[in-house]
């Protein structure tokens, strides 16, 4: 967030678009009337002028099995309600946010604390991707039909084998540029 504030406003806006909310190049071009070409060109520069929080290697390879296996404990532990196991996802500089709310949980204990106090009925989670990340669209039961319904994004953020930032979009209309529907029929 520190090093969004440093950048140019349309450097940020592009960053903002492309890298956080996932939109493609031609719709952010749109959206803020310029051409695609300097949306792009904007991405690379505003890119360049973050600081990296972060080694290359210590992210595990997108869609790989490694990547596949640390999100599989995610849901599993998540979906049992194992709190140990969720603090052990987490790496000790975790942090959960939840844009544009400014509540920022840092730490496994109360990102667990917070995860648990908050979801304490059945969930279904569907795997998808966000800015190259593993994320998990969240659905909730509905109590007076036998569906499922959309409650929000997760984007994961992974170092090794363990998970350094979760993201939280609760913005139902972003779901619908991943094409997951709001309901599912629950069975």
């Amino acid at each position: 967030m520190a090093g969004l504030q440093h950048l140019p406003p349309q450097q940020r806006a592009v960053l903002v678009f492309r890298d956080v909310l996932g939109f493609p190049a031609a719709e952010t071009a749109d959206i803020l009337g310029t051409t695609q070409a300097a949306v792009n060109s904007a991405l690379i520069r505003a890119r360049a002028g973050l600081p990296p929080d972060r080694h290359p290697h210590d992210v595990p390879v997108p869609k790989s099995p490694a990547e596949a296996a640390v999100v599989d404990r995610f849901v599993s532990a998540f979906q049992r309600f194992d709190v140990e196991e969720l603090v052990a996802l987490l790496t000790d500089d975790a942090r959960l946010t939840m844009p544009p709310q400014p509540a920022e949980y840092r730490g496994p204990g109360p990102i667990a604390r917070f995860l648990t106090s908050h979801q304490r009925q059945e969930v279904k989670f569907l795997p998808a991707r966000a800015n190259g990340q593993p994320a998990l669209v969240l659905y909730l039961p509905d109590p007076n039909t036998p569906i499922w319904r959309v409650n929000g994004l997760t984007v994961l953020t992974l170092r090794g084998d363990q998970i350094h930032a979760l993201t939280r979009f609760g913005d139902l209309s972003l779901l619908a540029r991943f094409g997951y529907p709001r309901t599912l029929p629950h069975h």
